[in-house]
Protein backbone atom coordinates (compact mmCIF):
# COMPACT_ATOMS: atom_id res chain seq x y z
CA UNK A 1 0.00 0.00 0.00
CA UNK A 2 1.52 3.68 -0.84
CA UNK A 3 0.96 6.02 1.60
CA UNK A 4 1.58 10.19 1.53
CA UNK A 5 2.35 13.06 4.28
CA UNK A 6 -0.69 15.38 3.69
CA UNK A 7 0.05 18.70 5.67
CA UNK A 8 -3.16 21.02 5.54
CA UNK A 9 -3.03 24.79 5.55
CA UNK A 10 0.37 25.16 7.06
CA UNK A 11 0.63 28.85 5.95
CA UNK A 12 2.46 31.76 7.58
CA UNK A 13 -0.24 33.98 8.34
CA UNK A 14 -2.65 31.32 9.96
CA UNK A 15 0.49 29.77 11.77
CA UNK A 16 1.07 33.18 13.57
CA UNK A 17 -1.89 35.19 13.23
CA UNK A 18 -2.08 38.34 10.99
CA UNK A 19 -2.69 41.86 11.12
CA UNK A 20 -6.67 41.12 10.62
CA UNK A 21 -7.68 39.96 14.24
CA UNK A 22 -6.49 36.13 13.84
CA UNK A 23 -4.59 34.83 16.21
CA UNK A 24 -1.71 32.44 16.22
CA UNK A 25 -2.34 28.59 16.71
CA UNK A 26 -2.20 26.85 19.85
CA UNK A 27 1.66 26.10 20.90
CA UNK A 28 2.72 27.33 16.85
CA UNK A 29 6.60 26.52 17.60
CA UNK A 30 5.96 22.97 18.37
CA UNK A 31 3.57 22.15 15.88
CA UNK A 32 6.33 23.50 13.49
CA UNK A 33 8.73 20.90 15.07
CA UNK A 34 6.22 18.09 14.49
CA UNK A 35 5.87 18.81 11.12
CA UNK A 36 9.16 18.87 10.28
CA UNK A 37 9.87 16.16 12.00
CA UNK A 38 7.54 13.65 10.40
CA UNK A 39 8.34 15.22 6.86
CA UNK A 40 11.71 14.02 7.40
CA UNK A 41 10.29 10.32 8.12
CA UNK A 42 8.61 10.71 5.10
CA UNK A 43 11.38 11.49 3.30
CA UNK A 44 13.72 8.40 5.12
CA UNK A 45 10.60 6.17 4.01
CA UNK A 46 9.81 7.64 0.01
CA UNK A 47 6.82 8.68 1.20
CA UNK A 48 5.39 11.21 -1.37
CA UNK A 49 4.70 14.63 0.83
CA UNK A 50 1.57 16.74 -0.31
CA UNK A 51 1.01 20.86 0.63
CA UNK A 52 -2.61 22.11 0.71
CA UNK A 53 -2.80 25.48 1.21
CA UNK A 54 -6.19 27.73 1.38
CA UNK A 55 -6.36 30.64 -1.00
CA UNK A 56 -8.33 32.63 1.55
CA UNK A 57 -4.71 32.72 3.49
CA UNK A 58 -2.67 35.85 2.97
CA UNK A 59 -5.44 36.74 0.32
CA UNK A 60 -3.92 33.79 -1.88
CA UNK A 61 -1.05 35.87 -2.49
CA UNK A 62 1.99 36.70 -1.21
CA UNK A 63 4.55 35.56 2.35
CA UNK A 64 1.71 34.89 4.22
CA UNK A 65 0.06 32.95 1.73
CA UNK A 66 2.93 30.36 1.58
CA UNK A 67 3.70 27.24 3.76
CA UNK A 68 5.29 28.72 7.03
CA UNK A 69 8.62 30.10 6.71
CA UNK A 70 10.30 27.32 9.40
CA UNK A 71 8.89 24.27 7.64
CA UNK A 72 11.14 22.23 5.93
CA UNK A 73 9.61 22.16 2.56
CA UNK A 74 10.82 19.41 0.34
CA UNK A 75 11.70 20.15 -3.25
CA UNK A 76 9.58 17.21 -4.61
CA UNK A 77 6.79 18.20 -2.20
CA UNK A 78 3.15 18.42 -4.21
CA UNK A 79 1.01 21.60 -3.50
CA UNK A 80 -2.30 21.87 -4.89
CA UNK A 81 -4.49 24.97 -3.52
CA UNK A 82 -7.85 25.37 -2.26
CA UNK A 83 -10.79 27.63 -2.12
CA UNK A 84 -12.87 24.95 0.62
CA UNK A 85 -12.71 23.98 4.10
CA UNK A 86 -12.10 20.67 2.54
CA UNK A 87 -9.17 19.55 1.07
CA UNK A 88 -11.00 17.12 -1.37
CA UNK A 89 -13.20 20.14 -2.83
CA UNK A 90 -12.55 21.31 -5.97
CA UNK A 91 -8.51 20.29 -5.57
CA UNK A 92 -6.91 17.46 -7.53
CA UNK A 93 -6.22 15.85 -4.37
CA UNK A 94 -8.39 12.77 -4.72
CA UNK A 95 -7.10 12.01 -7.94
CA UNK A 96 -3.72 12.13 -7.00
CA UNK A 97 -4.51 9.78 -4.59
CA UNK A 98 -6.13 7.44 -6.60
CA UNK A 99 -3.66 7.80 -9.52
CA UNK A 100 -0.86 6.85 -7.00
CA UNK A 101 -2.64 4.09 -5.06
CA UNK A 102 -2.49 5.86 -2.24
CA UNK A 103 -4.22 3.81 0.80
CA UNK A 104 -2.62 5.39 4.02
CA UNK A 105 -2.66 9.53 4.40
CA UNK A 106 -0.74 10.65 7.59
CA UNK A 107 -2.82 14.27 7.72
CA UNK A 108 -1.13 16.99 10.03
CA UNK A 109 -1.75 21.26 10.01
CA UNK A 110 -4.10 23.10 10.93
CA UNK A 111 -6.86 24.02 11.67
CA UNK A 112 -8.40 21.20 13.74
CA UNK A 113 -12.11 21.85 13.63
CA UNK A 114 -12.19 22.87 10.58
CA UNK A 115 -9.60 21.51 7.83
CA UNK A 116 -8.35 19.03 9.60
CA UNK A 117 -11.68 17.45 10.98
CA UNK A 118 -12.87 17.89 7.24
CA UNK A 119 -9.88 15.89 5.81
CA UNK A 120 -10.22 12.78 8.24
CA UNK A 121 -13.66 12.38 7.55
CA UNK A 122 -13.59 12.44 3.93
CA UNK A 123 -10.39 10.41 3.67
CA UNK A 124 -12.52 7.61 4.98
CA UNK A 125 -15.15 7.66 2.93
CA UNK A 126 -12.87 7.51 -0.38
CA UNK A 127 -11.30 4.40 0.61
CA UNK A 128 -8.50 5.80 2.15
CA UNK A 129 -7.19 4.82 6.00
CA UNK A 130 -5.71 7.99 8.00
CA UNK A 131 -3.40 8.43 11.16
CA UNK A 132 -3.84 11.86 12.48
CA UNK A 133 -1.03 12.86 13.81
CA UNK A 134 -2.31 13.78 17.56
CA UNK A 135 0.56 16.76 18.25
CA UNK A 136 0.80 17.75 14.56
CA UNK A 137 -2.61 19.60 13.98
CA UNK A 138 -3.47 22.87 16.03
CA UNK A 139 -6.18 25.63 16.12
CA UNK A 140 -6.37 28.90 17.90
CA UNK A 141 -9.30 29.61 20.73
CA UNK A 142 -12.91 29.71 19.65
CA UNK A 143 -15.48 32.08 21.93
CA UNK A 144 -16.40 28.61 23.64
CA UNK A 145 -13.59 26.15 24.05
CA UNK A 146 -9.89 27.10 24.45
CA UNK A 147 -7.74 25.50 21.75
CA UNK A 148 -5.96 22.70 23.69
CA UNK A 149 -9.88 21.49 24.39
CA UNK A 150 -10.67 21.40 20.98
CA UNK A 151 -7.52 19.68 19.84
CA UNK A 152 -7.94 17.26 22.58
CA UNK A 153 -11.21 16.51 21.60
CA UNK A 154 -11.29 15.93 18.12
CA UNK A 155 -8.16 13.82 19.16
CA UNK A 156 -10.84 11.62 21.07
CA UNK A 157 -13.35 12.14 18.89
CA UNK A 158 -11.43 11.06 15.81
CA UNK A 159 -9.59 7.98 17.05
CA UNK A 160 -11.37 5.29 15.43
CA UNK A 161 -13.64 7.13 13.50
CA UNK A 162 -14.81 4.91 10.92
CA UNK A 163 -16.68 4.42 7.64
CA UNK A 164 -16.69 0.72 7.26
CA UNK A 165 -13.79 -0.01 5.78
CA UNK A 166 -11.74 3.06 6.41
CA UNK A 167 -10.53 4.34 9.77
CA UNK A 168 -9.23 6.92 11.52
CA UNK A 169 -6.13 6.32 14.45
CA UNK A 170 -4.75 9.34 16.13
CA UNK A 171 -1.03 8.85 17.11
CA UNK A 172 1.97 11.42 17.77
CA UNK A 173 5.12 12.38 15.83
CA UNK A 174 7.32 10.41 17.32
CA UNK A 175 5.29 7.18 16.65
CA UNK A 176 6.29 5.31 12.98
CA UNK A 177 4.15 6.99 11.36
CA UNK A 178 4.40 5.51 8.09
CA UNK A 179 4.00 1.81 9.57
CA UNK A 180 0.00 1.54 9.78
CA UNK A 181 -1.32 0.27 12.59
CA UNK A 182 -5.29 -0.18 11.35
CA UNK A 183 -5.33 -3.87 10.64
CA UNK A 184 -5.00 -4.70 14.32
CA UNK A 185 -8.51 -2.86 14.46
CA UNK A 186 -9.95 -4.59 11.77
Amino acid sequence: MNQALLVIDAQQDLIEGNMEGEQAVFEKERLIANINSVIEKAIHDSVSVIFIRDLDVGGGKGAGFQVHEEIHLPSHAVIFDKTATNAFYGTPLLAYLNDNKIGHLVIMGCKTEHCIDTAVRTATINHVDVTLVGDGHATSDSPVLSAQQIIQHHNETLHGHYNVDHFSVVRNSQDDLFTPIHHRYR
